[in-house]
């Protein structure tokens, strides 16, 4: 790295050689003289031929590349970013970033790295993929990634963090069997999926150019969150990662997606309906629309299995039911010598359950593509979805629960395991609503790829954690929450001072002292202490939010730890336990006891399993779907 001096003002330089050009970035604002970060925006990776083509990887620059702005990112609905609702920031708290929007210029990305890297250096790279559904960037404030960057300095694990922008929505993911005939005349293979393949495309960017700029182009990390979550899991099914994996290792946190893919035919009526709307009829008049009319529409739309992005012998889903079954087995008959022949696409494993060791040495000669991967989810996902919950009453959300099992038995149990019935008061529906939506979208598929993606690898390879702090505004782990901790941009309220409770280490054994002994270890701390600590009224305080300055500071220190550690290639914790995240700063590994007791593990499996994704994964877009609009006086 380079810095270049422009009127007392330090510019950071990049002369790359490959590309024949000088980019030229900021000095991020996080930057302080011990650690500073530097930090390359609005890179261009790449081109969009026409909309709905294939993007192209952009290899050639002009002499001078400044890379001091955002570059546009995808057409979208300008309303505030799904983080910051759920953050429930005001208006004074969010950065006015006016971010351009261009559907022909918003493949771009963003390096963030210490200032000190040079292509020598070969720092792990990790790539960041942003959720949001139809909305969203990789520019956006909330996940700058230079305090993480900063971090990684300081605990001696320096990383470069990649972000990306893609497209999005209809833009970025329409498909039907006319459009991929459209497409094929003109030599593209495969339709839909452009948003995925233009995450593959900033793959290839990093993998080609990224070592100018002090990243390590084998080891890379991808990380996401919700839709950007699906999307990786979407990548470790695809055939291109079969062929040639561009990245080591992935983070897949609070992942939405459909774990049954649908294919083209099934994708197909809603671009024609979608067609039809806008009243257009051929494939060239869709191209002609205005994009600024197309961003409401393909609301849900995502991967397709078009025949060509998954990989060879794929299923149609996410999870195999073999692998999942065989994960069970794993945990059922551990140290009994039976053999299960899996199923993993591609070929076939015998695995003897009986030898916990032998499952280890092979999993080390898996196949490249079966990346070790860290999954969880937060434990309050469904507050996205309070509004459309509220919506229904107990009689029509009984009705169609019903409806969509097609079972009087299967929706009975269902209903009964939940709470919910046609006399649930109005006032107690939504929070057992929200239950079941959260179950449905996010705790039991999470839990689903996970299981999946382990047998895959032969039963190691995957780390579970559960995502279960609140939030500083909210008091809830909700979706999106995680990211506060992890990127550490949020403004946040004013924390009140750590209680006697929250100061006091852990013992040595890492568990929480217990009431009887906690004033004793605070009294010794005290002690120790040449402040005069104030006495601490219990009484005055017992309403105290849950989070404060230290357990704000514990939970997102450690999780910055533990993600960085992953991209360093270290096992984040132990493969048979599960971390947690909160509540009230609590940490660590435990049990998949705890874990269990976390989750409502039973109730899926006696009330989700027998439904089937499929059932479940429709159930649960129903619901956040609300009642339908021209209905909601009755449901």
């Amino acid at each position: 790295m380079i810095a270049k001096t422009f009127d007392n003002v330090q510019e950071p330089v990049v002369l790359h050689e490959d590309l024949k050009t000088t980019f030229t970035g900021i000095v991020h604002p996080i930057s302080t003289p011990d650690a500073p970060v530097h930090q390359y925006r609005g890179i261009k990776y790449a081109s969009i031929p026409a909309r709905f083509r294939q993007s192209k990887l952009c290899t050639h620059y002009p002499p001078q590349t400044d890379c001091s702005r955002f570059g546009p990112i995808c057409p979208q609905p300008k309303y505030k970013s799904v983080e910051e609702e759920l953050f429930d920031l005001s208006e004074d708290c969010i950065p006015d970033q006016a971010l351009k929007h261009s559907e022909f210029e918003c493949l771009n990305l963003n390096i963030t790295c210490p200032a000190d890297a040079t292509p020598d250096s070969q720092y792990p790279v990790m790539i960041w993929i942003h959720g949001g559904g139809t909305r969203g960037s990789g520019s956006n404030w909330v996940t700058d990634a230079g305090p993480l960057v900063q971090k990684s300095m300081q605990i001696s694990k320096p990383v470069v963090i990649v972000s990306i922008n893609y497209r999005l929505g209809l833009l970025g993911f329409a498909a039907s069997p006319a459009l991929r005939d459209d497409n094929k005349a003109a030599g593209d293979e495969g339709v839909g999926n452009y948003g995925l393949r233009d995450q593959r495309r900033a793959m290839e960017w990093v993998h080609r150019y990224i070592q100018a700029f002090g990243g390590n182009p084998n080891n890379v990390t991808l990380f996401g969150e919700s839709t950007g979550a699906g999307d990786i899991v979407c990548h470790l099914h695809s055939a291109a990662n079969e062929v040639a994996p561009l990245f080591q290792r992935a983070i897949i946190q609070s992942a939405i997606v459909d774990l049954e893919v649908p294919n083209l035919h099934q994708v197909g009526w809603q671009m024609s309906k979608m067609m039809s709307a806008l009243r257009v009829q051929s494939i060239d008049e869709l191209r002609a629309v205005d994009a600024e009319k197309l961003v409401v529409l393909g609301q849900g739309l995502r991967a397709v299995d078009d025949g060509f992005f998954f990989r060879r012998a794929w299923t149609g889903s996410l999870v195999n039911v073999d692998e999942t079954l065989f994960h069970h087995h794993v945990e059922k008959h551990l140290g009994d010598s039976m053999v299960v022949e899996l199923n993993s696409h591609s070929h076939h494993l015998k695995v003897p359950h009986h030898l916990h060791e032998h499952s280890r040495s092979h999993s080390h000669g898996r196949h490249a593509s079966h990346q070790p991967v860290i999954i969880g989810d937060c434990g309050a996902e469904s507050l996205l979805w309070s509004l459309p919950a509220s919506l229904w009453t107990a009689a029509g959300v009984v009705k169609r629960i019903r409806a969509i099992c097609q079972s009087l038995n299967k929706a009975n149990m269902l209903l009964r395991l939940y709470d919910i019935s046609s006399c649930t008061p109005a006032d107690e529906l939504p929070e057992r609503l929200l239950d079941l939506i959260n179950d449905t979208r996010f705790a039991w598929p999470t839990e689903l790829i996970a299981a999946s993606l382990r047998a895959e690898r032969g039963g190691h390879g995957v780390w579970r954690y559960v995502f279960d702090q609140e939030g500083p505004s909210r008091g809830l782990p909700h979706h999106a929450v995680d990211l506060m901790y992890l990127f550490d941009n949020v403004p946040l309220p004013s924390l009140p001072i750590a209680s006697p409770y929250d100061i006091a280490e852990p013992r040595e054994d890492g568990c929480f002292y217990t009431p009887d002994e906690l004033p004793r270890a605070v009294n010794a701390r005290d002690s120790d202490s040449e402040d005069e600590t104030p006495g601490y009224d219990y009484d005055a305080d017992w309403a105290m939010p849950v989070v404060d300055d230290w357990t704000y500071a514990r939970v997102r220190n450690t999780v910055q730890e533990r993600w960085l550690a992953f991209a360093y290639g270290e096992a984040p914790w132990r493969e048979d336990k599960v971390y947690v995240f909160g509540p009230e700063g609590e940490i660590g590994e435990r049990s998949m006891c705890i874990f269990q007791a976390r989750r409502r593990t039973q109730t899926w499996k006696d009330a989700l399993e027998p439904l089937g994704t499929d059932v479940v994964q429709k159930l649960g877009l129903e619901l956040c779907n609300g009642p339908p609009a021209d209905a909601r006086s009755y449901y």
